[in-house]
């Protein structure tokens, strides 16, 4: 019985305007109300997307959120993590050096802000990820010693970005969870960190499991919670690899394809 809806963002829950539709706001607010949760599964952090949680009414003690895909699981209202996994300060190197070399832009994000590396040239990162704060950084000047980090990102315009993928070393495949969540946007995650994961931890702190979830994304970075869930859906506008592993296909983030297949699936609480 599915208990629980998992909803990745940027092309899945939100159209191009970066808007939750009205009517897939209106479907998920009841089906909250009914007691399913609802589970917003982003690369962002909270404070990145809490209008978004405001939005649907995810207010409840109850409430949680997926952040950093999969890195850390936090509770909505006491912003009291449940589970987190992120990079030490000395892993971030290997993925400094490549990018460093070939003079690519680099983020860096700690579980607060997002740090702009300064060594090379200026991230689109700022454009596209709204409500976190920004730092301008050399790579030197990054806190050290036990400081955690969530991730990496090269934030590349789309066609150059396609041609960076498949140079990236087995150096840094082998210490990374390398995952493009858009089309201008590559993360370096923690080894073992994906949205599957964080959805684990969550359903199991709650009294469930997988059979118990419904997961909606189009990205790779969706590929995890969409293989592990019971029912895992793909929007239209989704990649091609993730559409061959979906349990059923909607319609596009622009067309409510969320509400759409959510109308069908609970016409009876609906």
């Amino acid at each position: 019985m599915i208990k629980m809806i998992a909803l990745d963002l940027d092309n899945t829950l939100l159209n191009s305007d970066k808007e939750i539709s009205q009517r897939n706001e209106a479907v998920l607010r009841r089906l909250h109300n009914q007691g399913i949760k609802v589970v917003l599964c982003t690369g962002r952090p909270i404070n990145a997307i809490w209008h978004y949680i405001e939005q649907l009414g995810l207010t409840e003690e109850g409430d949680y959120t997926i952040n950093f895909n999969g890195g850390l699981v936090v509770n909505n209202v006491t912003k009291e993590p449940l589970f987190s996994m992120g990079l030490a300060a000395d892993d971030l190197a290997i993925v400094y050096r490549f990018a460093h070399e070939h003079d690519y832009s680099l983020d860096v994000l700690d579980f607060d802000r997002v740090y702009e590396i300064m060594d090379m040239p200026r991230s689109i990162y700022k454009g596209t990820v709204k409500h976190i704060e920004f730092l301008d950084r050399h790579f030197a000047d990054l806190p050290m010693g036990g400081h955690p980090y969530a991730k990496m990102v090269m934030a590349i315009p789309a066609e150059r970005l396609k041609k960076i993928i498949p140079t990236i070393p087995d150096e840094i495949h082998q210490h990374f969870n390398v995952v493009q969540s858009q089309p201008h946007i590559l993360e370096f995650l923690p080894q073992g960190v994906d949205k599957a994961v964080g959805l684990k931890h969550l359903l199991q702190h709650l009294g469930m499991d997988y059979s118990n979830l419904m997961t909606f994304g189009d990205a790779d970075n969706d590929l995890g919670m969409i293989k592990a869930a019971a029912d895992g859906v793909v929007m239209a506008n989704g990649l091609p690899q993730v559409k061959a592993v979906a349990n059923h296909l909607t319609s596009s983030n622009d067309n409510d394809g969320v509400a759409v297949y959510l109308e069908q699936f609970f016409a009876k609480y609906l």
